[in-house]
């Protein structure tokens, strides 16, 4: 699984649940159209976290980088529907940071031993 991270802080007067309700609608889109496995939106709690990270963590799953590539393509082509909901998003944020990672070890990685 590869995850691509994504954290932000909101823009002045933006309200927290039109965010939250602006990012489930752009991420169901994706997932609903196969380009997404799944996603997670969090928000930092008690303000713990980095000094250098933004309020709010967003992690979108992907099977690959396959996928992930078809999910970009899509939202770089900036056609409706998917850039209606996209901007809804992307117009309440600020900071934004971004990251992929995956999970480790990759299915298809070997163990090691057979170096030794």
């Amino acid at each position: 699984m590869d995850i691509y991270h994504v954290w932000c802080n909101l823009k002045e007067g933006v309200r927290d649940l039109d965010f939250v309700d602006s990012t489930r609608r752009y991420f169901d889109h994706l997932k609903a159209d196969g380009r997404l496995v799944g996603y997670r939106i969090t928000r930092c709690k008690l303000g713990l976290t980095h000094s250098n990270l933004p309020e709010w963590h967003l992690m979108l799953e992907f099977e690959d980088l396959a996928q992930l590539d078809k999910a970009f393509r899509l939202v770089s082509g900036r056609r409706e529907a998917i850039e209606s909901v996209h901007h809804a998003v992307n117009s309440k944020v600020q900071d934004v940071k971004f990251a992929l990672y995956r999970d480790f070890p990759d299915a298809w990685r070997g163990t090691g031993e057979e170096r030794f």
